[in-house]
């Protein structure tokens, strides 16, 4: 896809200011004429993410075809369409998506901006629509009606998760779940006492909103830096082709155990002789080591790091907690929440390069013999993140 105009960019951000989350597409001048569009890497993973349509699991043949109801909006009118999701008998089946009437809609390489709403698909196009105007000064006609409604439901969750982290706050201090202090115990105890069930699913956790929990610094300390979200290399493109190969060589024992805990950034290379390199032509973050017969090992596409950011944080509650022991089990007094909404992807590959975004490895080899990455975690400066999202908003959980 093109680079986004200034004025593309200014109305996708005013989509987004409103909890409006959007996947963006590019028809091409060819596309137009043969009524096709590449469903790319991001729209795929946007529809799956969603649980609009999956393309991995969906058979070649246009009777495995799939469609969606769909509208195309406007300052002033909708024009009802459908999408058409499928995969070609010829070549390798490369997944296509479709709009009806979308050549009376769109013009050659206009981006267009999907969302999705009550299982249907909304196209708004950021080439030719004044959306600023609309949301800013208009607020009428088919695109404030849609943006209103999903920036009240937004809004209405936001407050339900707000009042349910009061009362826990309320209640004073919560004991961990966990009897041993670990990393992840302040935020399992939270979901526990919000009644969500622990699993491993890289979908935000309340209603669409994701929870960070977070121990507040002691004072004269460091604070922690917060988890963004964790992302595997793409072993496709890497030297090495697993987690255990990285375990091999760089690991060592502790307890009895190899493990692999460090921190890789950009700006410094780590004990075990590990630093980032970001590839800026290829768009590649590029995990090296001092090791001559080594170097470059693990490799990320800069965009799938973008896109799970994008996914993960669509909206999050950072909450901060005091800890304090009390008969040798750790218990939480939740304090404070920051509220931010999507982040400003482009800002992620500058605070990689700068160094503010880092990722910690967190391997080591189970009873099995295999090993286990918990990670790789990609992690922000504590203060930095008013860096990466738009103004964020602060509660006190103290407040009634």
């Amino acid at each position: 896809m093109r680079k986004l105009l200034p004025v593309e960019e200014e109305r996708l951000q005013a989509l987004t200011g409103l909890h409006v989350d959007v996947t963006l597409i590019e028809p091409t001048s060819t596309g137009l004429g043969k009524a096709i569009m590449d469903a790319t890497a991001m729209v795929r993973r946007y529809l799956k993410d969603r649980s609009i349509h999956d393309f991995d699991t969906q058979k070649q043949g246009q009777e495995y075809k799939v469609l969606v109801e769909a509208e195309l909006l406007s300052s002033g009118i909708v024009i009802p369409s459908r999408a058409s999701l499928y995969r070609p008998t010829t070549k390798k089946g490369d997944p296509r998506i479709w709009f009806t009437g979308l050549p009376t809609y769109a013009s050659a390489n206009d981006i267009l901006a999907i969302t999705v709403y009550e299982q249907r698909l909304y196209v708004i196009n950021l080439t030719q629509i004044p959306v600023v105007e609309i949301v800013n000064q208009q607020k009428s006609g088919p695109i404030w009606d849609l943006v209103f409604e999903i920036n009240q439901v937004a809004n209405q969750i936001a407050d339900e998760l707000l009042g349910k982290l009061r009362i826990i706050a309320g209640k004073g201090l919560v004991q961990s779940v966990l009897e041993q202090k670990a990393d992840t115990a302040i935020g399992r105890t939270l979901e526990t006492a919000l009644g969500i069930r622990i699993n491993s699913s890289r979908q935000p956790d309340y209603k669409g909103i994701e929870i960070k929990s977070f121990r507040s610094a002691k004072k004269g300390r460091r604070q922690n830096r917060k988890v963004l979200f964790a992302k595997v290399a793409n072993w496709e493109l890497s030297k090495f082709k697993s987690s255990q190969e990285i375990l091999d060589n760089f690991g060592y024992e502790r307890n009895g155990k190899k493990r692999l805990n460090c921190e890789v950034s950009t700006r410094v290379k780590n004990s075990q002789g590990l630093k980032f390199r970001l590839d800026h032509d290829a768009d590649r973050l590029i995990e090296t080591s001092d090791k001559a017969e080594i170097v470059d090992f693990a490799v990320w596409l800069m965009n799938d790091l973008r896109s799970s950011l994008l996914v993960k944080h669509n909206e999050t509650f950072w909450v901060s907690a005091d800890s304090h022991i009390i008969d040798g089990r750790e218990h939480f007094a939740y304090k404070n929440v920051i509220h931010t909404s999507k982040p400003i992807a482009s800002q992620f590959d500058i605070l990689v390069d700068q160094g503010i975004i880092t990722m910690d490895h967190l391997i080591s080899r189970d009873s099995t013999g295999h090993a286990k990455e918990k990670g790789p975690l990609f992690k922000i400066e504590s203060n930095a993140l008013e860096l990466l999202f738009p103004p964020s908003k602060r509660y006190s959980l103290q407040e009634i």
